[in-house]
């Protein structure tokens, strides 16, 4: 357990969480919605600050970012616990493993530290970097959960690899408060954002949060100049009407129509394994929907189809660069440069360390 940097002291030993947008207000002995973050005599604490779960050497094209050092690697970690409930987490066990609820237990603080000692492991940020020099990664990815939630560990592994010439990205449901944002934004190279759906019912009924800090921090990331991809996952029956998915491709297209959109199927997980997976149609459509848009890169997943993973210059259409799964072959870009060879067109990413 570590004491927690962003919060405030309030009334009576109050704490209020400033990590990210649900500003948790807690009593002492209260947990936030993640199931991390603690009220102890009024000190917020962490009970998640270097335990660690899934670390694993990932392609970066995996978390999805496909305009960022491609064909590179990044170290990848993540938490228990997390700020969201979405009913389709395909990460259920690990986001949802803190989120204690059964009135039957007397001291859930207790109960949660033995879940995550028994589903974690413990490691230092020094750990961690030395890992990501030796695998030969390019960087360091938080992920799997939102990073939010373990922001201060983060913050600590972030500043040191920076120190060491490693790049940090996140992956993210977009709810960082602003404290957030302002404490990383310094250490941060990329981020793809989860935009699940356009529809406020839809993040309130299924993700148990709210849409507009999502959209505020879409605008917020990009607009300070880091590399920002963004993630839909097309759930049949739920967000892949012409009309939602055109409308969250006119809100990309209003911020930049640089921003890569990846659109993925859904497969059943978690408390909707009995919504069919998506047809690669719906998928595919909301491809074309998003070049209709105005979108220069759109990429689908978890589907088979070659045509609409590769990266293709938006002027001469020259194959910038081909993938196979998570097999990169660079073609017609200058890593240099970050242009395309054939008409010089600048591509919009992070092409060279």
């Amino acid at each position: 357990m570590e004491q927690a940097a962003l919060f405030e002291i309030r009334k009576n030993q109050t704490t209020r969480c400033l990590a990210c947008c649900h500003y948790c207000m807690l009593n002492p002995g209260s947990i936030g919605v993640c199931g991390t973050r603690i009220n102890r005599d009024g000190i917020l604490y962490s009970l998640v600050y270097g335990n660690i779960v899934g670390p694993a050497i990932d392609p970066v094209e995996k978390k999805p970012l496909n305009h960022f050092l491609p064909g590179s690697t990044l170290l990848s970690f993540g938490t228990l616990g997390c700020n969201f409930g979405c009913l389709f987490c395909q990460n259920d066990w690990m986001s949802q493993a803190t989120k204690i609820s059964n009135k039957q237990i007397s001291n859930k603080q207790i109960e949660i530290e033995r879940t995550i000692s028994r589903l974690s492991r413990k490691a230092t940020p020094e750990e961690l970097i030395d890992r990501a020099i030796s695998s030969g990664s390019a960087g360091i990815a938080y992920t799997y959960n939102e990073p939010a939630i373990f922001v201060e560990f983060a913050y600590d592994v972030m500043k040191r690899a920076k120190k060491n010439g490693l790049k940090n990205v996140f992956v993210s449901n977009g709810y960082e408060s602003g404290e957030t944002f302002a404490y990383i934004k310094d250490y941060l190279d990329a981020i793809n954002i989860d935009l699940k759906s356009f529809r406020p019912e839809f993040y309130r009924n299924l993700c148990k949060a709210s849409i507009e800090p999502v959209k505020e921090n879409i605008k917020r990331y990009f607009n300070i100049g880091i590399e920002t991809e963004v993630t839909t996952l097309v759930i049949h029956g739920y967000n892949d009407s012409c009309e939602e998915l055109t409308d969250i491709a006119k809100f990309l297209a209003l911020i930049s129509l640089d921003i890569p959109w990846h659109v993925s199927a859904f497969s059943p997980a978690y408390k909707m394994v009995n919504v069919p997976p998506t047809p690669a149609k719906s998928v595919i459509k909301a491809w074309e929907i998003g070049k209709k848009a105005g979108l220069r890169y759109v990429y689908t997943g978890n589907i088979d189809s070659d045509k609409h993973v590769d990266t293709v210059c938006p002027t001469c259409s020259a194959l910038l660069v081909e993938r196979r799964g998570y097999n990169t072959i660079l073609k017609h870009i200058n890593l240099s440069t970050g242009a395309c060879k054939s008409c010089h067109t600048k591509i919009y990413g992070v092409w060279k360390i």
